[in-house]
């Protein structure tokens, strides 16, 4: 990747939580292109992972912020003003949640009090973090906003449950956001939908491994590694793609567009 394609750059990396994280490995490459950054990530989730090691290694700060609480959100993004200097260039939504996932409901028999809440953390969140930057004109024109997606938004995945629903509003929000940022500042905002990745929130899922294998022999190119999303992300931040807006970028070795690999094949005819 070429140096410095996000020097002079600011923003907020949500969603880091431990070194497998997409967000976590991210923030490692925003630094090395140059920008300056602030995390966050919900008190809770912060209980669990090593966001504050990842902050000293980056020479920045760690802000907590409920990112379903407008308030959360008014207080991150002061905060992160005071201390970057300036409005914002770049935001990443790395937020996912799945009480009925966790707890092992199966979509037939979901608590619909728990999908409530998986909606508001991995999907209504990212409306409310564009919301309130809207509010407070806090991004820089030709500004660039990221959510992580999955290809279950689009076809079905038994084990995704209650979260396919929530990636397919995400999605939705990032179209509809995109057009009235776009017009509004210039600003674009997409979601990038990514390979099965070995994260802490992946690994969590039912069936996890076997899909993974799964996933790896359809794709021409196997599966795209937590890293190489993050070089995705990173220039998806920089100016080189300040066209592009209201999309979702598969990033998943071109699984998502091959219908059956030979691999797979041979696998079950025994040849």
């Amino acid at each position: 990747m070429p140096e410095n394609l996000l020097k002079g750059k600011v923003g907020i990396i949500t969603g880091a939580l431990d070194e497998n994280s997409i967000a976590w490995k991210t923030a490692l490459k925003a630094k090395e292109q140059g920008a300056k950054f602030v995390l966050t990530n919900a008190p809770i989730a912060m209980r669990m992972g090593a966001i504050n090691e990842l902050a000293q290694e980056c020479n920045t700060i760690v802000i907590p912020a409920d990112a379903t609480s407008l308030e959360d959100l008014e207080k991150l993004y002061t905060e992160a003003k005071e201390y970057l200097g300036g409005n914002f260039d770049f935001l990443l939504h790395s937020i996912g949640m799945s009480p009925n996932i966790r707890k092992g409901r199966s979509y037939g028999d979901l608590n619909y009090d728990w999908a409530m809440k998986s909606y508001d953390v991995s999907a209504i969140s990212f409306h409310k973090m564009m919301h309130v930057a809207e509010k407070m004109d806090i991004m820089n024109e030709w500004g660039s906003i990221m959510g992580l997606s999955y290809i279950a938004a689009q076809r079905v995945y038994p084990f995704y449950t209650d979260m396919a629903d929530a990636k397919a509003l995400l999605e939705s929000i990032a179209r509809g956001y995109g057009y009235r940022y776009g017009k509004l500042k210039k600003v674009r905002v997409n979601t990038i939908s990514q390979s099965p990745t070995k994260t802490t929130a992946g690994t969590g899922i039912g069936g996890f491994d076997t899909f993974y294998n799964f996933a790896d022999k359809m794709s021409p190119l196997g599966n795209a590694s937590a890293e190489a999303c993050a070089d995705y992300i990173i220039t998806m931040f920089s100016d080189l793609t300040r066209y592009v807006t209201m999309q979702n970028l598969f990033h998943d070795g071109g699984y998502s567009f091959t219908g059956i690999s030979e691999d797979l094949m041979e696998g079950l005819t025994g040849e």
